[in-house]
């Protein structure tokens, strides 16, 4: 399989505006319907051997308990309870209205009823409309859809492997369906108390200090999928400091910097991979330097933190 296949936003726009709705009508029931965790680890999803999952959903007390899964190589939303029951249904032909329908009327049939707070999209330019309204977004290529999911897959992996080296807190490799990245991030101890004008949303996530590493796949404000990463609260000089390999650069955005790495400029790398490590790594050094994080001491090199497995000969 081609790592890194080619994915231009112009080529699958349509398909990513459905399908980032359908996230967030899953994406807002498992917000209601899952237990709260730090900086909203509950709520993004994780990825299968065929999709994403929800991972089971609700509580262990007796009531339903149900997960949520997108098929993208069959190419169909499918809900399913602990004791085997299954509903499922296809996802091309489905607009944002019907595939909420659906979904609601999937868990229904499984006994499980999930009232979504705010059942309107969250950070979209629609977001004053109703999924239940919205006939306008309805296109579900599955090429493109299934493409989507391999490059989520492999960008996954690479993260994960860059995850490996770091032994402090940090979050899972995880798919954040509001903002349609695929994210890890690092933690120091320090707390932060962010701008009074901060949303509850963005309050929790950046409650400490963080360096974040992800990517997305482009939108209205950046038309270019790309890895990116930055540091919040972004301390003094983060701009000036190098990044690799590079073609990589600082990009102000909204009153800070993101080192972003284009992902046609990591394609064209002799090695792909170890290009969009190198860049992980580069802007790591960079907020970490800069924030004064003990770099040694949260070192985990090749995942490991037994000292007698790291001394020599261990």
């Amino acid at each position: 399989m081609e790592l890194f296949p080619p994915i231009p936003l112009a080529e699958w726009q349509d398909t990513k505006e459905t399908l980032h709705r359908f996230a967030q009508v899953v994406g807002k029931i498992r917000l209601a319907a899952s237990v709260r965790r730090n900086h909203w680890w509950n709520v993004p999803f994780h990825l299968t051997g065929r999709g994403l999952t929800t991972r089971p959903t609700g509580r262990a007390d007796g009531g339903p308990v149900f997960t949520l899964d997108f098929d993208f190589v069959g190419h169909r939303l499918v809900a399913t309870a602990p004791d085997g029951r299954e509903v499922s249904f296809p996802l091309p032909g489905q607009s944002v209205a019907s595939f909420h329908r659906n979904t609601l009327a999937a868990l229904d049939a499984l006994g499980a009823r999930v009232e979504i707070a705010r059942p309107r999209p969250f950070g979209l330019p629609d977001a004053g409309r109703p999924f239940a309204e919205d006939t306008e977004h309805a296109t579900y290529d599955p090429t493109h859809a299934n493409r989507y999911w391999r490059v989520l897959s492999q960008v996954a992996l690479v993260l994960e492997e860059f995850a490996a080296g770091f032994s402090g807190k940090s979050s899972p490799v995880h798919h954040f369906w509001h903002t349609f990245d695929v994210a890890h991030t690092r933690f120091s101890e320090r707390h932060v108390e962010p701008p009074p004008q901060a949303d509850p949303v963005t309050r929790e996530a950046y409650s400490r200090e963080v360096i974040s590493f992800g990517f997305w796949f482009g939108d209205d404000s950046f038309a270019e999928p790309a890895f990116y990463a930055y540091t919040a609260p972004e301390p003094p000089g983060l701009d000036a400091e190098p990044l690799s390999p590079p073609a990589a650069r600082w990009v102000p955005r909204n009153g800070s910097h993101l080192a972003v790495l284009s992902y046609e400029d990591a394609r064209a790398e002799r090695d792909p991979r170890a290009a969009v490590l190198a860049f992980y790594e580069s802007a790591y050094q960079a907020g970490a330097r800069r924030a004064g994080w003990d770099v040694a001491a949260l070192a985990c090199p090749g995942g490991i933190t037994d000292p007698r497995l790291l001394a020599p000969g261990g």
